[in-house]
This record gives structure tokens, sequence and C-alpha cells, in this order.
């Protein structure tokens, strides 16, 4: 039951590392790159097999596809004749449609789409996934046992894709770009820039824990640091004054839009 990786960049690297540290043995995993030099570097880190799609395709169960949307169509056509009947086909490609994927396949071919994170390289990431016309719920199964390697993993309708993708699939990146300000705003206010960075993951980390063990709601947690008259209270006027909210909703629903382009 083999499963091929087709595409041994930063995602298709962490899928594959996951699925080791989760049991599954390195000669059941297959990667492949467009560059080849590539595909035989990251096998030979991970003890794994390194070959051309095609003809990984042709050996594998499963097909994980971790190509850049653009390369969707052309990885298709070189592995679409060398698909056995009841192989699953699992797409990683923001903004690529399981209809899009099923056209250029074999009839009958069961896809999963999944919008994943790059948390996943220290196993905490964030998978959506949603099945084709051809999926079963064994199929499904699959798919969240390969992901729970790296992550947490939900199941959602193919429409709220998209928007998942502005969320979750983009999601690190604000919060990066957040703590890259507060951690510049640190060393603005005089802290040493290691200070300064410690301080700043530290209560990211904290408020994020907080978050998931209290099932409070953001608000309410808000609200208990924010004493009337007080420092927090003047910093959030400050977010409130250069519309920081509209500017998040806003960056979002462009990354929705975005998305919706890669897949047209």
């Amino acid at each position: 039951m083999s499963t091929a990786i087709i595409g041994a960049g930063v995602m298709g690297e962490t899928l594959l590392g996951g699925l080791i540290r989760a049991g599954y043995a390195p000669a059941d995993l297959i990667v492949t790159d467009r560059r080849s030099e590539r595909g035989v570097e990251v096998g030979a880190k991970y003890g794994v097999n390194a070959m051309e799609s095609a003809q990984a395709a042709a050996q594998a169960k499963t097909v994980v596809l971790v190509v850049k949307p653009q390369d969707m169509a052309g990885v298709l056509e070189e592995i679409s004749g060398a698909l056995k009947a009841d192989t699953l086909v699992v797409s990683l490609a923001a903004g690529i449609t399981t209809a899009f994927i099923e056209k250029h396949l074999p009839a009958g071919t069961a896809v999963v789409r999944v919008m994943p994170n790059t948390p996943a390289l220290v196993d905490e990431g964030m998978a959506a996934i949603n099945a084709g016309s051809k999926c079963s719920e064994e199929n499904l199964e699959t798919v969240e046992k390969l992901l729970r390697s790296v992550g947490h993993v939900v199941r959602v309708p193919e429409k709220y894709q998209d928007a998942v993708t502005a969320i979750s699939g983009s999601g690190p990146a604000y919060i990066f770009y957040v703590v890259e300000a507060m951690i510049e705003a640190g060393v603005m206010l005089g802290l040493p820039r290691d200070m300064s960075t410690e301080l700043v993951l530290q209560t990211v980390y904290g408020a994020a824990t907080m978050l998931r063990e209290t099932g409070e709601h953001p608000t309410v947690l808000r609200e208990q640091v924010t004493s009337p008259g007080g420092t927090t209270v003047a910093a959030l006027r400050q977010f409130d004054d250069f519309k920081v909210r509209a500017a998040f909703l806003s960056a979002m629903e462009a990354a929705r839009d975005r998305s919706k382009q890669l897949g047209e």
C-alpha cells in the first residue's frame, strides 16, 4: 500500500517526514520532484524511494500532489496514463478544484482536495479536506490518517476551501507578520532584541494555549486583560484608529479571491 508524494518542496518534505515519524515504513513511501536531483536528495535524507512521477504513480496506491497550482495541469498529464484504476489522488494545491483534477484523470478516479498549512512542520498543522465526486468514506479516512501524522484534520464542503485557504492556509504568515511587528516594537521601546523575541513568542504561545484550553471566546479573554483606562485599552484604541480589524478582513478577502483565481 505505497504512498507517492509528488513534489518535494517544503510541504512535500514536511508531509514525508511526518509520515515517517508516525510509523509509516520508508519502503512504502515514494518521493518525486520535477528537479530529479531534489527528489534524490530528499529520498536519501529519509531513506525512501525516489523516482520519476509517472513511475511513482504506476506503483502507488495513494498519490499525493504537492505542487504549485500553475504546475498542476502538467503533472496530471504526466501521471494520468500511469494510474491504476483504484488509485487515490490527493491534491494539496491551493485553488485547484476536485472537478478540475477529475477532468484530467481517468474516469472514476477518487480525488480528495486538501488545504494544509506550514505548522505541519512541527506536527501542529491544520488541514481541511473535501471529497471529489468519486471519493468514498474509506478514501477520506485514508487521507485523514495521512494528515494526522502532521497535525489536525477537518472535513469541509468544497465551497469553503477558498475561505479555508485565506484563514488557515495563509494564516501562519499573518501570525508571523504580527510577531515580527511586536518584536520590532520591543526593540524600538529599548528592549534587547533577544529579550523582545522571547517575550513576544511566549506571549503568543501562552495566548494560543489559553484559547484552546479554556474554550473561552477571544472577546472574553481580551476583556479580562483590558482594564478601564489602562495600558491595554490605550493600545487597542490605536488598533481601532488605524482600522487594524478592517485591514485583517480585507486581507483575508484578498487571499480568498486569489485562491479562486488560481483555480481558474
